[in-house]
């Protein structure tokens, strides 16, 4: 009987907590590479998917390539590189049915706490089960949190003057209704992320006019939707092969142009900015489209087939760029006197960050504060046994690390097993080791709350590298067994 009264209904090795993109390719890992563990998915909404399940605002699509977004195991066959959300869906629903992962997830399953005990060799899982969140607890030897960084339950929205004020309809992309008919309305954007660039242009498409308000611009980036050169290997080349080739084409083109943005800024930012101004054509003022930070400051925004220029060249979409004095009755009011009327207001603002899911976490009953722990090789946790997590980059694609992640988790699984240890431990003892932000980024979103999430450290194994080849050497080729994971057979 565990100490909330409640008898824990199942055991399995391993606990995925999560059916998303991270937690669906992490199950496909481990039936590949430990066939004799069991396995098991919590997934606290009721479909799988996670992000792409929950987000259905116009326009919503990939802001990364497909052919490394899409998993490694799986090549993406689909048409277009960067591709809308139902299609990502989609894939997402065809690899667990190919992988028989249904059988394995238990819906409307929300992790609430995990206790860890050293005695037993396990974590006890409690969970909030179906619409009467009733308590239900699970059991495991290692558990892996996949449940990404969001907030699903709300996005982040700043306090505006007014909005009571305003009798048109106040959305968040996050929560778009079924309902909201936008054809023929006047509507307004306030932001100027990914989201925002997404929306503008699906939207300019139903309305009368779509104004996106922005505070301060991003770095927009064209980019083609499709692949030539993906669809030209796919032609020639068997598709596990091709697939890997245009990965490959990708990754290093993504890394080399981080690279050249953060050595050469200026240059850079020159470049963008001018192709930005000579697609949205000479009526756009390159005020709108200059960004007050240095490239990959914060992420940059794709813009496929420029669609989000070919809006505002053709008149149905424009950029504005101020400041919010507050909500009217038929607007908002701006600092600089002028007011824009809008029918409709979405407040693509960002996002609200949740580490961990929410999830309490406990050892040996000490709780644990998350922003008090250092991560090591960014997916485990000082001083917390037997736990794997996985935060995908800023600068590339999230599943290039979510992979490397469900191949070590296994790598280290089967080692322990075959040397008969009970438990893994990330220890700092390296008095060197500095304690650092969690991620270098100076987005809105991960500067409100860094103080949620564990810190990283100034040297290795402690730093968080945003850069796939330098973490396939270390995570997928690099010793388990590297002095700072530390073993034991337990108690």
């Amino acid at each position: 009987m565990s100490p909330a009264g409640l008898t824990t209904v199942e055991h399995l090795d391993v606990l995925i907590v999560g059916a998303g993109l991270s937690g669906i390719g992490a199950a496909v890992y481990f039936q590949q590479r430990c066939p004799g563990f069991s396995v098991g998915i919590l997934e606290g909404r009721e479909r799988l998917g996670g992000t792409w399940d929950l987000f259905r605002y116009p326009g919503i699509r990939s802001d990364s390539d497909m052919h490394t977004l899409g998993y490694a195991f799986r090549p993406w066959t689909g048409d277009r590189a960067i591709a809308d959300g139902e299609s990502i869906l989609d894939y997402l629903r065809a690899t667990a049915q190919e992988h028989g992962l249904e059988r394995l997830i238990r819906y409307q399953h929300r992790v609430i706490a995990a206790s860890w005990s050293s005695s037993e060799g396990r974590w006890t899982v409690t969970v909030a089960v179906g619409s009467d969140q009733a308590p239900q607890q699970f059991s495991c030897r290692f558990l892996l949190v996949c449940t990404g960084y969001y907030n699903y339950e709300q996005g982040y929205t700043p306090e505006f003057v007014g909005t009571a004020d305003f009798t048109g309809r106040l959305v968040h992309p996050q929560a778009w209704p079924a309902d909201l008919d936008v054809a023929g309305q006047r509507v307004v954007v306030i932001g100027s992320g990914a989201t925002a660039v997404t929306l503008v242009p699906a939207l300019a498409q139903r309305t009368a006019h779509v104004t996106m308000l922005q505070r301060s611009p991003s770095y927009l980036l064209a980019q083609p939707a499709h692949d030539a050169l993906a669809h030209w290997l796919r032609q020639r080349l068997p598709s596990p092969l091709a697939y890997a080739l245009t990965r490959w084409k990708n990754v290093l083109l993504g890394q080399l142009f981080f690279q050249l943005a953060r050595r050469w800024p200026q240059q850079i930012a020159h470049k963008i900015i001018a192709q930005a101004q000579a697609l949205a054509g000479p009526r756009t003022d390159i005020h709108h489209l200059t960004p007050r930070y240095k490239p990959w400051d914060q992420r940059l925004c794709l813009v496929p087939n420029a669609d989000l220029f070919k809006a505002i060249r053709k008149g149905t979409a424009s950029v504005v760029t101020d400041h919010i004095e507050s909500f009217s009755e038929k607007g908002i009011k701006l600092r600089s006197g002028q007011e824009l009327m809008a029918d409709v207001i979405v407040t693509a603002t960002g996002l609200d960050l949740l580490a961990m899911g929410g999830m309490t976490l406990i050892v040996d009953n000490q709780p644990i504060a998350l922003n008090k722990t250092m991560s090591y090789k960014g997916m485990m946790l000082d001083g917390v046994p037997n736990l794997v997590y996985v935060t995908g980059y800023t600068n590339a694609s999230w599943t290039l690390k979510a992979d490397l992640v469900g191949d070590y988790a296994c790598r280290l699984l089967n080692t322990m097993s075959r040397k008969g240890w009970r438990q893994c431990m990330p220890t700092l003892n390296d008095p060197r080791v500095k304690e650092e932000s969690w991620i270098d980024f100076t987005s809105g979103y991960i500067q409100r709350s860094l103080h949620k999430f564990p810190t990283q450290g100034n040297r290795k194994p402690w730093r968080l590298h945003q850069n796939y080849a330098l973490d396939l050497f270390t995570l997928r080729f690099g010793a388990v067994e590297d002095g700072t994971l530390v073993f034991s057979k337990g108690a």
